[in-house]
C-alpha cells in the first residue's frame, strides 16, 4: 500500500470507485442481472470506503514525554502505526475480496460462461 495516509487515502477511493464503477457497468449492459444485487454491493462498497479512510487516520495514543527518550518514542511510535495499518490492509483486501465474489456471484450464469471463455482465449 501507499507510503503516507494522503496516497493510501487516494488508492483506497480509486480502488472502490473502480469496483463500484465495475457494478454500474454490470448492472446496466449484462442482460439478466438483478441490478438491486449490485445496488446492494454499491452501498457495500461506499461503507468499506468510509470505514477504510477513517481507519488512516489513526493517531498515537501516547506523548513523547512517556517516553525515556525521543529514539524509544519514534520506535514505539513506528511500530504501532506498522501494526495498525498492516491490519488495515489485511481486513480491506479481505473485504474487497468478499465483494469481488459478490459481484461474481451476481452475475448470469451465460455470462460466467462468457467471461471463462474470454480468459481462456486471452491466454492462447
Amino acid at each position: 500500500m501507499a507510503s503516507n495516509k494522503r496516497l493510501l487515502k487516494k488508492e483506497i477511493r480509486t480502488i472502490c470507485g473502480a469496483l463500484a464503477g465495475e457494478c454500474v457497468i454490470a448492472k446496466l449492459t449484462i442482460p439478466g442481472v438483478n441490478p438491486e444485487s449490485f445496488n446492494q454491493i454499491i452501498y457495500k462498497l461506499a461503507d468499506l470506503q468510509e470505514s477504510a479512510i477513517r481507519l488512516v487516520s489513526v493517531e498515537f495514543p501516547q506523548s513523547p514525554s512517556s517516553f525515556d527518550n525521543k529514539k524509544a518514542y519514534a520506535d514505539a511510535r513506528h511500530a504501532y502505526f506498522k501494526e495498525a495499518f498492516a491490519k488495515l490492509e489485511n481486513n480491506f483486501n479481505k473485504r474487497v475480496e468478499e465483494l469481488v465474489k459478490e459481484m461474481n456471484a451476481a452475475l448470469p450464469d451465460e455470462q460466467k460462461i462468457a467471461n471463462k471463455e474470454a480468459v481462456a482465449a486471452s491466454k492462447k
